[in-house]
């Protein structure tokens, strides 16, 4: 009993941990899309850019989560911006900051 406790207790631990280190949108944002979202390598519309997302934006938020996730054929945005090791959520949540920092 006393080791499953310890054990229990040491899983409890580690996933709190966790959240506490997790990345906000801003630094993921910083280490996985701003490369050339800040460029606008390719045509990747600039954070910021309003008149470059308003169309973007006009498409809804689904659409633009798919494209975030799944990539946009005919560009060179990849899955997760290339960035396969994030969760969905993260990458939702770079969308949603991007799209704010666009209004």
């Amino acid at each position: 009993m006393k080791s499953s406790v310890i054990g229990t207790l040491g899983v409890i631990s580690m996933v709190a941990a966790g959240s506490l280190f997790a990345a906000t949108a801003e630094e993921t944002y910083k280490k996985s899309c701003g490369v050339c979202h800040d460029a606008g390598v390719a045509n990747a519309p600039k954070l910021g850019d309003k008149a470059a997302w308003a169309p973007r934006i006009k498409e809804g938020k689904d659409a633009m989560y798919k494209s975030a996730l799944l990539g946009k054929p005919g560009t060179l945005m990849s899955a997760k911006g290339g960035a396969a090791y994030l969760a969905d959520d993260e990458v939702k949540a770079v969308v949603d900051l991007m799209m704010a920092k666009a209004k």
